[in-house]
């Protein structure tokens, strides 16, 4: 089964080179990693126009996150069953795709997620996945999938669309897309059976610190507005998922002492 891993980039290459690292000994050699530099400064173009193994697109400005995916989705293979969008700030266990894959068959679902820990990487990844993907075989949350890392069967673009370009930058598009694949009642989810780190959107906190435009504020007036989401539908859906959130947490770390959703703030581990 054909797979493309789609990653964009903007500067932040530490980040970059670790994830590609951990995919190439973490996923076989059919599968297709496309990575979109969107115009980085730091000597990213130049280490991925050195790299072998990978497809790369060279942007000389920053499309945004929602552009980039398209690219990539485009890019990729026609005989690719799936595509993953992933961030370039995670670190990645071994087995952590194939796993991913095989809960989505086994689950039936069209879009799906990786359990993820968030926060500072003081820990032995390799260890605390395997026994984290053990313990939480059982563990699955018919949700919204997470913009980290997000698996797609491909047939859904041919049902949705793509990413909607009207996004700046980035934040708002995968909840865009999210929402979409509702309304065709494509079935979502997170699945303990596979697990990722993630650092903590370092890319998003770097752009916010460099420009100029709140393109945040921006994006979910245009969210808002697009979905007509009012005050009332707003709250509602605030209230209604930290409900659920709360629920599936406890509910996850009774059986299983961890949760789909975990971030350790640097003193402490939580479950979300």
């Amino acid at each position: 089964m054909k797979k493309t891993i789609v990653i964009p980039v903007l500067n932040k290459l530490k980040y970059t080179k670790q994830c590609l690292d951990d995919l190439f000994t973490t996923v076989d050699k059919f599968t297709e990693i496309i990575v979109i530099d969107n115009a980085s400064d730091d000597g990213t173009r130049e280490f991925l126009s050195n790299l072998d193994g990978i497809s790369t697109i060279f942007n000389q400005i920053n499309k945004g996150c929602a552009a980039s995916w398209n690219q990539g989705v485009k890019s990729s293979s026609s005989d690719s069953s799936w595509v993953i969008i992933l961030n370039n700030d995670v670190r990645l266990p071994k087995d952590w795709l194939n796993n991913l894959i095989d809960a989505a068959i086994d689950y039936e679902t069209d879009i799906i997620s990786p359990g993820m820990r968030e926060g500072e990487h003081n820990y032995n990844i390799s260890e605390y996945a395997l026994k984290y993907t053990e313990k939480m075989q059982g563990a699955f949350r018919d949700w919204t999938p997470s913009g980290v890392c997000f698996a797609v069967n491909a047939s859904v673009f041919d049902k949705v669309g793509l990413f909607d370009e009207n996004f700046q930058v980035g934040q708002y598009e995968d909840a865009d897309f999210f929402r979409r694949c509702k309304n065709y009642k494509l079935n979502m989810g997170i699945t303990g059976r596979s697990f990722i780190h993630h650092f903590g959107s370092v890319t998003q906190k770097l752009i916010q610190t460099e420009s100029a435009c709140d393109y945040g504020v921006k994006n979910r007036n245009y969210h808002r507005c697009k979905w007509r989401i009012n005050f009332l539908k707003r709250h509602f859906e605030r209230y209604r998922e930290q409900l659920l959130v709360k629920y599936w947490s406890k509910k996850e770390y009774f059986l299983y002492k961890h949760s789909l959703l975990e971030k350790h703030d640097g003193v402490k581990l939580s479950y979300y």
